[in-house]
C-alpha cells in the first residue's frame, strides 16, 4: 500500500515540476511561512500557483487569494514590498519606476523624480542630485521631492 502512494508522489511532483510557471514560487520555497488559509485553498482547489507565503493565483479561474501579513504590511502606496519607488509625479502620482536591490540607481533625464517610496523592512533611501541629498526616505514610508534630483541611493 505504500509503495503505490510513494510512486504517485513522484508521479504528480514530476509533472508539477515541469509543468510549473518559472514565475511563481513553489510551495516549498516558503515552508511554513504559508498562510494556513491559502496552503488550504491550494489543496482544495487544483491549478493554484503561490507567489508568496501571502498570496495565491488560479489563472484558469481568474481567483486569487491575498491574505494579510508581515509582508504585506510593508508595501507603501503603489510601491510594493521590498521596493524602493520613484514617482514622476508629487504624492506618489504618475509614472512609477521600481526596483527590489539597494545601489545608486539614475533614471534618463527625461524622468524628473517629484516623490519617493521606501517599501523595505528596513534601512533607507537618499534621493539626490549628484552626491547632494535633497531627501531622505525611511523604511515603510515616502516623500515628495522639492529639488532637481539626479539619482537614488539605498543604504540596507
Amino acid at each position: 500500500m505504500r509503495r503505490p502512494r510513494i510512486l504517485a508522489s513522484a508521479v504528480i511532483g514530476a509533472v508539477l515540476l515541469l509543468s510549473s510557471v518559472p514565475t511563481a514560487a513553489s510551495a516549498t520555497q516558503f515552508a511554513d511561512d504559508v498562510d494556513p488559509v491559502i496552503a488550504d485553498m491550494l489543496e482544495d482547489f487544483p491549478g493554484g500557483l503561490l507567489l508568496s507565503p501571502n498570496h495565491a493565483v488560479w489563472p484558469a479561474s481568474g481567483m486569487e487569494m491575498t491574505a494579510p501579513g508581515e509582508t504585506a504590511s510593508r508595501s507603501v502606496g503603489t510601491c510594493a514590498t521590498g521596493r524602493i519607488c520613484a514617482y514622476d509625479g508629487a504624492n506618489r502620482n504618475g509614472r512609477m519606476l521600481s526596483w527590489p536591490t539597494c545601489g545608486t540607481i539614475t533614471p534618463t533625464s527625461t524622468f524628473t523624480i517629484a516623490s519617493a517610496a521606501n517599501a523595505r523592512a528596513s534601512g533607507y533611501a537618499q534621493v539626490r542630485n549628484g552626491s547632494t541629498v535633497v531627501t531622505t526616505v525611511f523604511a515603510g514610508n515616502w516623500a515628495n521631492v522639492n529639488a532637481s534630483s539626479t539619482n537614488i541611493r539605498c543604504f540596507l
